[in-house]
């Protein structure tokens, strides 16, 4: 458990970095124009709000459906490095901790799956492993 413990932790550090980033990148270091600040800030870091408390929680299933949705946050990012200079280094640092971020995931659901199948079948076989 241990390992799945700390890819976890690594997990959650890159989700709550991208959110530190992005507002920091809205509000301090490359913000939009003024009226456009709290659109952006409702577009951009509202869904990262809410699937926040399962990513920190751990639960195998927030973590899952959430690397759905940081695909758009990598796009994101890529879209903006492809841009003018001002912007170019925080898309590139945006789709390195997106993709950071949904391998972490992945990995922490997969080694928890293993963990959880071997906790819910004691005889050690899994249900697909059957010939039958």
């Amino acid at each position: 458990m241990g390992v799945a413990r700390h890819i976890h932790r690594a997990a959650a550090g890159c989700y709550l970095a991208l959110f530190a980033l992005l507002a920091a990148w809205l509000l301090w270091l490359d913000p939009p124009p003024d009226p456009l600040v709290s659109v952006a800030a409702a577009v951009l870091l509202a869904p990262l709000l809410v699937p926040v408390r399962g990513v920190l929680a751990g639960r195998r299933y927030t973590l899952a459906w959430s690397t759905m949705f940081i695909l758009l946050y990598f796009l994101h990012g890529v879209a903006t490095a492809a841009g003018p200079p001002p912007g170019r280094w925080l898309g590139l640092a945006e789709a390195s901790l997106s993709v950071a971020y949904f391998v972490l995931a992945l990995v922490y659901v997969r080694l928890t799956r293993a963990r959880s199948v071997a906790d819910a079948d004691p005889s050690g076989e899994n249900a697909s492993d059957s010939g039958g």
